[in-house]
């Protein structure tokens, strides 16, 4: 019988070193998706149902209209997923608006309810009126986001 060199040695190394690489990739892959945990709805602070996170209307880039101001609930908010913003209005007629991206691990928030911005991924809360916050693990507030409110409607600034 003849001898290879490695003989089985050599393929179950790379047998092993194959499944590894599978494994992180596998790893990679479910965190990757954390930021998109808990879907793109908003609710507003008085329970309401879910709105739409995604904007909705045309043009919703850098300067576009994200939203009628009537669409941003009072005492509540709605999260633009796509643009990374959750427009806030704590007072009728008072606009306020933040990064979606909690400093904690930069995962999304996906929920305005009861005067709080909430991150589905460790439970964090920050306030609708000047995105600091109420509930960690977070110990940094929401990054203040630039939108202009003119006739009616909110557009990133």
């Amino acid at each position: 019988m003849t001898s290879v060199p490695g003989g089985r040695g050599a393929c179950r190394r790379a047998v092993v070193a194959a499944v590894g690489a599978a494994g992180l990739t596998a790893a990679l892959a479910a965190c990757g998706g954390m930021s998109d945990a808990g879907g793109s709805g908003a609710k507003n602070a008085e329970g309401g149902g879910s709105q739409d996170a995604g904007g909705g209307q045309a043009g919703g880039g850098a300067g576009g209209t994200l939203a009628k101001t009537s669409e941003i609930p009072q005492g509540g908010g709605k999260i633009f997923k796509a643009e990374k913003v959750v427009v806030t209005q704590p007072k009728e007629g008072e606009i306020k608006a933040f990064s979606a991206v909690c400093p904690h691990a930069g995962c999304v928030v996906n929920e305005v309810s009861g005067g709080t911005i909430n991150c589905p991924c460790h439970g964090s809360k920050f306030d609708i009126t000047d995105g600091s916050v109420k509930h960690g693990p977070a110990t940094k507030a929401l990054e203040p986001a630039k939108v202009n409110v003119k006739g009616g409607s909110v557009s990133l600034g």
